[in-house]
């Protein structure tokens, strides 16, 4: 059999290297292109709108922090084949399950209602009202996720990123932006550091890069697919691609918003502020092309973070999960996803709701949970008893342990100068 194996032709030793790979990718370029849902378009938008180009720097490290965080839980569901909640409760008890599910679940559900926001605001441009715009959204995604294979819904994901990502990305080319401001700012940090409003956008654009949702999806999405330490190579490749992806879209988003709104003074209030940024693409149709891009990238998240919830809750209480079971056979976690979709598209009926300061807020939110949930995965991709030979060694210790202190630190900067 191994000879047989080793005698194949190189080039279809190299097809077979190529399948494997593409068997393998799919948990982080999905979870990289849902970070850039309409929570992440809005708060990127905001913070080209607010400071120009002086958030690149941001996007740089939050880069490099993703990749270690998003490498880690990976890791840990090819070590473990069980998601983050389970591993919680199986190793801490039931206590510290409850308390990291809440975390999760709270950052999850503003999330969610931040994906409505996002269907209403780009659907409000064409006059359709908020309430029939959120009731649609709704069914037709419970309806999606319960009855699409699961391999049908990550191809789903992924186009709809990919789109997403090349009209903001001709948008900024065509802007004409000051490159070598842009170019320093990415390396050198630049603004007004003790600014309150600087502090929270960028808490902003922390989190909504890395979010506490992504680390139990991506570590779920891998079990899900079937997913094993045979397989550390390509989730390694899949982890940094979908990051890099991710980083490269946010920074072409900020970079049009500051070549075209901060450049004339435009503040974002509203979607169709938002909109102007497209302009240098589509002229007269930005609206109708943000309108979309909005639209599609809500439809994303909304995809992908209600079933993380379930995922979360579900993992915590050893109920079956996975979309690839039918109703009758997990009725608990079908019913949880009706519930977040269906909560969450009640909370944006509200009266009057700010639909561009939820989409905003709402990553300010995740940026401020996020550590709680950092440190539970950097405590457990070190235990040997938990992970084997897949345990995170020094490096990957000290580098987590840094990125989950600087976001806390971070956290409790925001809060000073919002009390300050």
């Amino acid at each position: 059999m191994f000879r047989f194996i080793f005698a194949r032709p190189r080039s279809a030793r190299a097809r077979v290297g190529i399948a494997a790979l593409i068997a393998i990718v799919g948990p982080g370029i999905v979870s990289g292109f849902a970070d850039n849902d309409a929570g992440g378009i809005t708060t990127y938008s905001i913070a080209g709108a607010q400071f120009g180009y002086d958030l690149l720097w941001v996007l740089l490290i939050s880069q490099l922090a993703l990749m270690v965080t998003q490498e880690a839980g990976a890791r840990l569901g090819l070590a473990t084949g069980h998601g983050l909640s389970g591993l919680i409760r199986e190793r801490y008890g039931v206590r510290w399950a409850t308390f990291a599910v809440l975390t999760m679940l709270a950052a999850n559900l503003g999330d969610t209602v931040a994906e409505f926001a996002g269907i209403g605001a780009a659907l409000a441009l064409f006059g359709v009202p908020v309430a029939l715009s959120a009731f649609l959204a709704a069914i037709g995604m419970v309806v999606l996720l319960a009855r699409t294979s699961y391999r049908r819904v990550q191809i789903l994901f992924v186009v709809v990123g990919v789109a997403i990502s090349l009209a903001y990305l001709v948008s900024a080319l065509l802007s004409r932006p000051d490159w070598g401001r842009a170019a320093a700012s990415l390396v050198v940090p630049h603004g007004q550091f003790t600014s309150a409003a600087y502090i929270l956008t960028v808490v902003g654009v922390v989190g909504t890069t890395i979010t506490p949702w992504g680390q139990s999806f991506i570590q779920s999405y891998v079990v899900d697919k079937g997913l094993t330490a045979k397989d550390l190579l390509g989730s390694r490749i899949d982890v940094t691609v979908g990051a890099v992806l991710t980083n490269v879209v946010a920074g072409f988003i900020v970079v049009a918003c500051a070549a075209t709104l901060w450049t004339h003074g435009v503040v974002i209030s509203d979607a169709a502020d938002a909109a102007k940024a497209l302009g240098p693409l589509a002229g007269p149709s930005a609206t109708v092309l943000f309108a979309a891009g909005l639209l599609a990238a809500s439809l994303l998240g909304l995809g992908t973070v209600p079933l993380t919830s379930a995922y979360a809750a579900c993992e915590a209480f050893g109920w079956e999960a996975g979309l690839d079971h039918r109703w009758t056979d997990a009725r608990a976690f079908y019913g949880l996803l009706a519930f977040f979709v269906g909560f969450a598209a009640l909370f944006v009926l509200i009266p009057g709701l700010p639909l561009i300061a939820v989409l905003f807020l709402s990553q300010v939110f995740d940026g401020l949970l996020l550590p709680i949930i950092l440190v539970f995965v950097m405590l457990l991709a070190r235990n040997v008893e938990v992970m084997g030979e897949l345990r995170s060694g020094r490096l990957a210790m000290a580098l987590g342990w840094s990125v989950t202190l600087g976001i806390g630190l971070l956290s409790v900067a925001l809060v000073v100068s919002q009390v300050v």
